[in-house]
């Protein structure tokens, strides 16, 4: 294992169709503006109830991208 540093960004994805659905809409935008992501920490799990039934997901997530020297 090599000894790497890592920053942490805290974001929430969400989505209409799933909690892994979200997760991936999360990663996917950081992954855009932030380089070298390379984990996530999933640290809650919420949602929209409408009439009984679950309208959306949120997940907040902690994720971990490589620090390197500039």
């Amino acid at each position: 294992m090599s000894d790497n540093v890592y920053r942490t960004i805290k974001v929430t994805g969400s989505s209409t169709e799933s909690v892994a659905d979200a997760i991936r809409k999360g990663v996917a935008a950081t992954g855009k503006s932030v380089e070298k992501v390379e984990w996530f920490e999933v640290t809650s799990i919420r949602g929209h109830v409408t009439d009984g039934t679950v309208e959306h997901f949120q997940v907040t997530m902690d994720i971990g991208h490589q620090v390197t020297a500039e």
